[in-house]
């Protein structure tokens, strides 16, 4: 009886509108306000409204692309309007992810709490890194950036973005800041929230000044670069996670040389842009804003500057994680020395060498002085082989 008592108790529910209550029920809600957001483009009425939110904004017209089909845009302040509706999208997916795939693979693994915070954020990095470098790289060659360098910094500045680049940029400001409320329904810890806001803040710093300074095409070229060794660091770490060592470890040494590669390339691409590129196309005019022309040498070497601190900063961390690691590692052989020693197998290894020292004196003694040698490892053997018996 009492045990049927027990199971029939259901776990009490939180209070609406309670911190657990948003928490547990977060992604219905959001998905609850995205698609009123839907339906309102049904209705003429809402239209105009829902519109804001779900298409994108700032449509231009570009002489000789009306007859072609294409779509180019600009941007403004309505952008912020789409980013939110699709920070509501990225939270939905993101809970979709969790709670489908992730949690499942939890419940199998049997990780520990801390294991358990850094799968899931492996996993979820690791689907967004993948999804945005394959379709940065299908930009890079569709648009036919890839065939010729040049192509980064000629005809800049380029305020007129395709859709498919325009939207790239709308997802990827999106999934960022998203990633801020989702530190409150992920629950970290405060051990591990700092260094996650670090990223996120950096990620959407980066982005965000690369859009408005109409420098997309340097900044897709760098994003895709970064999103595949990061793709690399975050699969090798799931592997590990999975008990797979070896081809863990082979994931985290190409990660190590392409972590610097990278970094070197970023570097110079930047230079070559900033420096060179855009240097040819500067007529000494000031800022433009209605026309989106950055192209200013205060402008420039800001940008540098900053590129140069980012990575800097970057291997400066990475350097400091090796050697700590490095440090780890000697400790814990330290460690496991020290408890081998003192284990009470060692203890009585050395009071049994201690022991058979003593009885060889003694057989030495007890032979005289004839032919010591000979006569001491007789006594020896006898010594062991009445042991034995």
């Amino acid at each position: 009886m009492a045990v049927g008592a027990r199971r029939g108790k259901s776990p009490k529910s939180p209070a609406i509108l309670s911190h657990e209550f948003v928490i547990q029920n977060h992604a219905d809600i959001v998905s609850c306000v995205a698609m009123v957001l839907v339906i309102g483009l049904m209705f003429q009425a809402t239209s105009p409204v829902a519109s804001l939110f779900v298409t994108l904004q700032h449509n231009v017209t570009v002489n000789g692309t009306v007859d072609s089909g294409i779509s180019f845009y600009t941007y403004g302040l309505k952008d912020l309007f789409t980013v939110f509706f699709y920070v509501l999208i990225c939270i939905v997916i993101h809970a979709v992810i969790q709670e489908y795939i992730l949690d499942k693979l939890n419940r199998r693994m049997h990780l520990s709490k801390v294991k358990h915070s850094k799968f899931n954020e492996s996993g979820q990095l690791l689907i967004f890194y993948a999804a945005s470098a394959a379709w940065g790289l299908d930009i890079i060659i569709r648009e036919n950036y890839a065939s010729n360098v040049n192509r980064i910094w000629e005809g800049y500045p380029h305020v007129s973005l395709p859709f498919v680049v325009k939207f790239y940029y709308i997802v990827q400001l999106a999934y960022w800041v998203h990633s801020y409320p989702e530190l409150y329904f992920q629950k970290v810890k405060k051990d591990e929230l700092w260094a996650r806001i670090q990223y996120v803040t950096m990620y959407l710093a980066f982005i965000l000044v690369g859009y408005l300074l109409n420098l997309t095409r340097l900044t897709l070229f760098l994003l895709v670069l970064h999103y595949i060794v990061e793709l690399i660091f975050h699969t090798s770490r799931l592997l590990y996670f999975a008990e797979k060592l070896e081809v863990s470890n082979f994931g985290f040494m190409i990660w190590n040389i392409l972590f610097v590669v990278v970094r070197l390339f970023t570097i110079t691409l930047s230079v070559l842009t900033l420096w060179y590129g855009l240097s040819k196309t500067n007529t000494n005019a000031p800022i433009d804003f209605a026309e989106g022309n950055f192209n200013t040498h205060i402008v420039r070497i800001n940008c540098l500057v900053a590129v140069f601190l980012l990575q800097a900063w970057i291997m400066w961390n990475f350097i400091n994680f090796h050697l700590r690691r490095v440090r780890e590692k000697n400790e814990a052989a330290a460690l496991a020395i020290n408890k081998k020693l003192a284990s009470p197998g060692s203890l009585h290894r050395k009071k049994r060498t201690k022991a058979n020292v003593r009885e060889n004196d003694e057989s030495r003694s007890e032979e005289g002085s004839g032919d010591e040698p000979f006569a001491s490892e007789n006594g020896i053997v006898r010594l062991r082989s009445t042991k034995s018996r």
